[in-house]
């Protein structure tokens, strides 16, 4: 019920896209917020262009609902690196000439100060975020806290409800970290039946003990109000309640999940020119930091990478926060766009069939 609310808050708010010089489809949250700060804003207060803004809990499904309905009204939409690659193969998106992509201040050019992968056809990065695992960290003794993936799984030693995404993607890497996998292992293990077979039995230990989200906003809100002592959540979503709302909440880096977002355009959209400008504008270096220093999600870009400062409105560093950040790396998987473009469908099948029983 929720995902259809914000599904159809999402249409019906961009429903009349004449209004707007752009129309932006974003997550909501904290998330959404550092696009509005970051981009939005400035953006209109250097162009005199106006955005117009509204939120999905995955904008990849109102993008390919109005493309296939023939009534596009969105212009650009913040989707995951994956839903950008099958939304591009499926024809439902324009490309995105990277010529347009405004060049580092050192005069680098963008696809080479980019990291790998953080441009294709249709969709240019704007940041890297993680899954993480997170705790409570009132929940838990000094002598006792959470530090790995195991822990997560091990409800007898570290007790309480947990919560994780519906779905399969994430999950099951998780899971197989959780049980011995090293990270360098993990998509040649799920590649087999075998591997499959191991994360789902990894994941049946603590089936009874999940508590399953949808939205973003929603794990800090369940540890908040004490419904769960662990998480596996978007890193930034932690970030702004530990560091928004002083939050006890203690991320655990080993083991993170690290993946990138970034814009599309759906096909058909309204407002090419001017959504190229905001393209280009909110992907070069200045923007991007700043939208860093308002969420802890790592910018795709070198130069970009160099300019973030401290945490909005503190004397701390963001950098620490970073999924990115060289110690925070240890044990980290990048998450295998091949790999979730190949087996999306059936491993989701699969899930909602072993959710069912």
């Amino acid at each position: 019920m929720k995902k259809t609310l914000a599904l159809s808050t999402a249409l019906g708010l961009m429903a009349s896209p004449g209004l707007a010089d752009v129309n932006l489809l974003s997550w909501g949250g904290a998330y959404g917020n550092s696009h509005l700060e970051a981009y939005v804003k400035p953006f209109q207060a250097e162009t005199g262009k106006r955005v117009s803004m509204a939120d999905a809990d995955n904008p990849a499904t109102p993008i390919k609902a109005m493309v296939e309905a023939g009534n596009v009204s969105a212009d650009v939409a913040s989707v995951e690196y994956a839903d950008a690659v099958r939304l591009c193969d499926e024809g439902l998106l324009e490309e995105i000439d990277p010529s347009i992509l405004a060049a580092a201040p050192d005069g680098t050019p963008a696809e080479d100060d980019f990291i790998e992968g953080a441009i294709t056809d249709c969709f240019v990065a704007t940041d890297v975020y993680s899954m993480v695992q997170v705790y409570d960290d009132s929940k838990f003794p000094d002598d006792a806290k959470p530090t790995s993936p195991a822990d997560f799984f091990d409800s007898e030693g570290f007790p309480g409800k947990r919560t994780m995404r519906k779905g399969a993607k994430f999950n099951l890497e998780f899971a197989l970290m959780a049980d011995g996998v090293p990270a360098e292992e993990v998509y040649d293990t799920l590649a087999t039946p075998e591997g499959v077979d191991r994360a789902f039995a990894k994941l049946d230990t603590i089936k009874s003990d999940v508590i399953w989200w949808e939205a973003g906003a929603q794990p800090p809100q369940l540890l908040a109000d004490g419904e769960v002592s662990m998480a596996y959540a978007f890193n930034g979503r932690i970030f702004d309640a530990a560091h928004g709302e002083n939050k006890p909440f203690i991320i655990v880096w080993d083991g993170q999940i690290y993946e990138m977002e970034g814009w599309v355009i759906p096909k058909g959209a309204p407002n090419i020119d001017d959504t190229l400008e905001f393209i280009t504008w909110t992907t070069s270096a200045e923007p991007q930091a700043r939208a860093a220093e308002l969420i802890s999600y790592g910018p795709p870009r070198r130069s970009a990478a160099a300019l973030v400062g401290n945490i909005d409105g503190t004397d701390s560093p963001m950098g620490p926060n970073l999924p990115t950040y060289e110690e925070n790396m240890t044990n980290a998987l990048a998450s295998n766009l091949d790999f979730w473009v190949d087996h999306d469908a059936e491993l989701n099948e699969r899930f909602n069939s072993w959710l069912a029983n």
